[in-house]
């Protein structure tokens, strides 16, 4: 029996090779190409030569109209906000997660409440129709309209999708399902690749609104081809310690809405519950101020939220000073040191610096930059800064206070949870006064300093 012929796949780019070699010759990963067996062209198209299929009509965009998506709501207000206002019908939504951190109890939630109004499936290749049964009875869902499959056969499933013609389907997860096609094993890259690009072709034919749970890889990122990403309409992230009770949904990419949205949920006995205000969650509750901690105001999408950094500044017994960051960018904080000896006089070389972001939230946008250092300069003084602060600003090489985006948004975000005095960037100004807040604005990072030290 002759061999079947092989050849090698990215597991990051989904790039081809012909022989194995450590590295990728189209992206230049390392260790990232796996065997695949290449599939004769008879297995999916005759080789004969078949009509082509009709090709849409070339239009104007003047002729299309531009209309608003319509969406209808999971019943859960937290995910709604993280896909953008609800789902679409049409729309491929792919959620990844850590294995036990809430991906399969929130869709159940989800697919419960939908199944009220809509017709829903639950299509699981990893779990028995009595598991599932089990934790909606846990949950305490009515769960009774929710149909259910346990199916990994592609075909199979689409032949279901076809007949029973759901408005929402659920497939947990899209590693554990295979086709017929590919003689390779289920969560194979050439698996994986061809099975979502099946169900999204489905999805954009019959309007099937399909949501695919995707495992995760040790460093956080969606297991399979990067180009699972691409695919989709939507991507969303599971984020948290399985030992907290807290978790985020953080949106990567949505074709239908805002990215980088964030939903916050509380893991209960009865399931995920959305939190109403996430700002209390990052903030530490102190009776009396301590040294080294400083409020902020990020922006995680179209919500501001408050986070409290906190700084430990502590004379270090190796030579070499120890920087270390949670939560914040890590390369940044070196160059935030370096700013701070250079345009404020306050050296660090010899201090061991640590920096932590309340809450276990990551903060990636450069309006942290203010906090970090009032933070810094409060633990090495060993004083507290004034109560009620909130600060946010992007500091540059040059010791300039730069705008963060949003900024009104932000200052009355602050206002509400009644904080009294905000330290911002000059360009942040308000035109208006803020009730209840007083503003102080600041163009460089002595000056923000000096200040700090006249109103303690």
């Amino acid at each position: 029996m002759a061999k079947a012929k092989t050849n090698y796949t990215c597991t990051e780019c989904g790039g081809v090779a012909n022989k194995w070699t450590g590295q990728c010759p189209s992206c230049g990963q390392w260790n990232t190409l796996v065997e695949t067996i290449v599939e004769a062209v008879g297995n999916r198209f005759s080789n004969q030569h078949q009509g082509l299929a009709q090709a849409a009509p070339v239009m104007t965009l003047a002729d299309i109209d531009a209309i608003d998506v319509p969406r209808f709501g999971t019943g859960i207000e937290e995910f709604d906000r993280v896909l953008g206002g609800g789902l679409v019908a049409g729309g491929v939504v792919l959620i990844g997660g850590d294995p036990g951190i809430g991906k399969s109890t929130l869709l159940l939630q989800a697919l419960a409440n939908l199944s009220k109004i809509k017709k829903v499936l639950y299509v699981s290749g990893e779990e028995s129709g009595a598991q599932i049964a089990l934790r909606a009875k846990r949950l305490v869902v009515d769960a009774r309209d929710l149909k259910f499959q346990a199916e990994i056969q592609l075909e199979k499933i689409i032949n279901t999708l076809v007949d029973h013609k759901p408005d929402v389907a659920v497939i947990d997860s899209i590693q554990t399902v295979y086709s017929d096609a590919l003689s390779s094993a289920p969560g194979s890259v050439a698996q994986v690749r061809e099975c979502a690009a099946q169900l999204t072709r489905i999805a954009k034919q019959s309007g099937i609104t399909i949501i695919m749970v995707g495992h995760v890889t040790k460093e956080g990122a969606l297991a399979g081809p990067r180009v699972l990403e691409h695919i989709v309409d939507t991507v969303l992230y599971f984020e948290g310690d399985t030992h907290s009770s807290f978790r985020l949904v953080r949106a990567i990419k949505n074709r239908f809405g805002a990215v980088n949205e964030l939903g916050v949920f509380a893991m209960t006995e009865k399931g995920l519950k959305g939190v109403s205000n996430p700002s209390a969650l990052f903030l530490s509750q102190h009776d009396n101020q301590v040294p080294g901690s400083c409020v902020m105001v990020t922006q995680e999408g179209t919500r501001p939220l408050l986070v409290e950094i906190q700084a430990l500044v502590d004379a270090s017994h190796v030579p070499n000073a120890r920087r270390l960051s949670v939560g914040l960018e890590q390369n940044r904080l070196a160059m935030l040191l370096a700013v701070l000896h250079r345009h404020a006089g306050i050296a660090a070389f010899d201090q061991d610096v640590f920096i932590n972001a309340v809450g276990g939230v990551k903060i990636t946008e450069p309006a942290a930059d203010l906090a970090v250092l009032l933070a810094i300069n409060s633990s090495m003084r060993n004083r507290p800064l004034p109560r009620g602060l909130v600060v946010f600003g992007e500091v540059g090489l040059a010791g300039e206070i730069r705008p963060a985006p949003r900024g009104q948004e932000r200052l009355r975000e602050a206002a509400k949870l009644g904080f009294s005095i905000a330290m911002i960037p000059k360009s942040n100004a308000p035109k208006q006064d803020i009730e209840g807040l007083k503003v102080i604005s600041v163009e460089r990072i002595d000056d923000a300093l000096s200040k700090i030290r006249d109103a303690e």
